[in-house]
């Protein structure tokens, strides 16, 4: 997994990685290229996040490091490399406690205490910024300081992350035999983006980086700023991980935006994805003009919908934040998607 040297998981911890690659032949038939999606969701903690989570803690426990019922890993999380981490400590006996924030859905909250964590719920944003990141960090560095035997693995500056997914990109190349033109990454920590680079630059493969981004974020020139409701989509603090290199092209995707692209994604291919996959297929069709004729392009789906139910998949709580939308997704119905060139203009934060 990753860059373990040689070092093996064992038990359900063994099954993360070799996710399936699927062809969305619906969502490509208007296209004049193929389309596929890397099923992130099924790796055992049901997100793409359990990659890295393996990485950053395998050789640790293994080298001695890392000693259940001593140590106390510690992390901020919007959920996802939680539940990773979770699944982990659980399984090897280590106490986890997770810092979250109220953005965090309650599906993912209550898989974290299933597994056993201790979770610490931040519920005021940043003053100055309003955003939450800044506090959960400031909240991990506290406890990190207060509890004695502890490790942050620290997602969004550790190598481990972002060596965790030149095993996504070459499982990718591997199944596409070498022909992949175009490969869409969710950018949040920039992990799963610098992975895939650093394996399409060793390998001398010609395959171009999309970063998928938010409205509002901070990673590549957002062209406005407003509050996101995602969770792991975009992020407010730059991450030490960042590597503006990584990406050939940046689309910028608001949330309304990722919730049409979620909506279309399981209208047209049965597909139940989370928020920032649905960003992935809103930046697909944004990027659609500028792609060849016979490209082959992947979605790196970072995980399943059934955590953003009472969300993404529920009209009250888009009417709530977007008011009366529904137009934008006739795939429910069955119909046509909507054709509008200019989505991103016309459609708010």
């Amino acid at each position: 997994m990753g860059e373990s040297h040689g070092l093996l998981p064992k038990g359900i911890l063994s099954t993360v990685g070799g996710t399936p690659l699927i062809e969305l032949e619906k969502i490509a038939e208007e296209l004049d290229f193929r389309v596929f999606a890397k099923i992130e969701r099924f790796n055992p903690g049901g997100s793409i996040k359990d990659r890295p989570a393996l990485n950053m803690l395998l050789a640790k426990v293994q080298s001695g490091e890392l000693v259940p019922g001593k140590h106390t890993v510690i992390e901020s999380s919007s959920g996802n490399l939680a539940i990773g981490l979770a699944q982990f400590c659980c399984y090897y006996g280590l106490r986890f406690v997770c810092v979250v924030d109220v953005r965090t859905t309650e599906q993912n909250i209550a898989v974290l205490r299933a597994y056993g964590a201790e979770v610490r719920i931040v519920t005021d944003p940043d003053p100055v910024s309003g955003e939450y990141l800044p506090q959960r960090l400031r909240l991990v560095a506290r406890l990190a300081a207060e509890t004695p035997d502890s490790y942050v693995p620290d997602q969004y500056a550790n190598p481990r992350n972002a060596a965790a997914h030149r095993t996504t990109m070459r499982e990718i190349d591997e199944a596409l035999g070498g022909r992949v033109d175009y490969v869409f990454c969710a950018a949040g920590t920039t992990g799963t983006l610098g992975g895939c680079s650093a394996y399409v630059r060793s390998a001398g493969l010609a395959t171009r980086l999309v970063a998928v981004d938010a409205v509002g974020s901070v990673l590549f020139d957002s062209p406005a700023s407003c509050g996101r409701l995602i969770p792991g989509h975009g992020t407010s603090v730059l991450p030490a991980l960042h590597d503006p290199s990584a990406a050939d092209h940046v689309v910028h995707v608001s949330d309304l935006e990722a919730v049409v692209g979620c909506r279309r994604l399981v209208g047209r291919e049965a597909v139940l994805a989370g928020g920032s996959s649905g960003a992935l297929v809103a930046a697909l069709e944004k990027m659609a003009p500028r792609i060849p004729a016979g490209s082959t392009c992947v979605l790196v789906l970072p995980d399943g919908g059934d955590r953003y139910l009472d969300t993404v998949y529920s009209d009250e709580w888009v009417r709530h934040h977007f008011g009366e939308v529904a137009h934008l997704w006739k795939d429910r119905v069955g119909l046509a998607p909507a054709k509008n060139p200019d989505l991103e203009e016309t459609v708010p934060c």
